[in-house]
């Protein structure tokens, strides 16, 4: 079997559809295991999408009756190159920016990938898409191993309300520095009728995504709080 031939048997359309079924499956388990927005599903359309699109191509393409300009009259490579950037609007759905933090980059990096394995294993390219299916894999599993012990930029905010009497603040920072944290006021409120203030910390450190120390540390010191307190990721 030829990529891209002008006759698509139905032998042709299965064993396409079976590899972008295939793709569709192995990174949606992926991305749905990670709890991502993209998950099976999601992966699962796009990909048969982009492959069913090629196929619609390939039924196009036959010139039997038509004249010797026709491939460059009907212009099919415009359909496959609208999908890409149709896929471009589903990624960007699933990118959102929450505390100067952007997240939902892969997923939508995910989609358009898998969208161009759809693409191969409908226009017949099918090593290419196989060979593109295992580097994906590569990259979302071994790689996304690796990107978890590696240590990153983490931040969080803490909120406290503390007695200016007391030495709650200086402990507070001491328990930060102790973790290697850098912590900064963001903002001071006096509580009316009191003698306590509120002041909401940003914190940064360094740690793999594997480690929850600081989350830890940062639970720890809300629940053993006397007045109120409250903290928040970013991550």
């Amino acid at each position: 079997m030829n990529p891209m031939t002008l006759t698509v048997g139905w032998q042709d359309v299965v064993l396409r559809l079976a590899v972008a079924l295939a793709a569709g499956v192995v990174i949606g388990l992926n991305r749905g295991e990670s709890g991502k927005a993209a998950g099976l599903r999601t992966t699962l359309l796009v990909c048969l999408a982009a492959c069913i699109a090629m196929l619609q191509v390939n039924v196009l393409l036959p010139q039997a009756g038509k004249p010797d300009g026709s491939f460059v009259e009907l212009d099919l490579m415009r359909l496959p190159l609208g999908i890409l950037s149709g896929v471009g609007f589903i990624g960007a759905g699933a990118i959102m920016r929450r505390d100067g933090l952007v997240t939902g980059v892969t997923t939508a990096a995910t989609l358009w990938f898998v969208t161009v394995i759809g693409l191969c294993a409908g226009g017949g390219q099918i090593a290419l898409a196989m060979t593109a299916l295992l580097l994906g894999i590569l990259v979302l599993l071994v790689l996304g191993l690796l990107e978890r012990r590696l240590p990153r930029h983490r931040q969080a905010s803490l909120t406290i309300e503390y007695d200016r009497s007391t030495d709650t603040r200086t402990r507070l920072i001491e328990q930060l520095n102790a973790h290697a944290c850098d912590a900064k006021s963001q903002g001071v409120r006096l509580v009316p009728a009191t003698t306590r203030v509120e002041e909401r910390f940003e914190i940064k450190w360094r740690a793999p995504l594997a480690s929850n120390a600081v989350e830890q540390l940062l639970s720890g010191i809300v629940e053993r709080h006397d007045h109120a307190a409250a903290w928040s990721t970013a991550d």
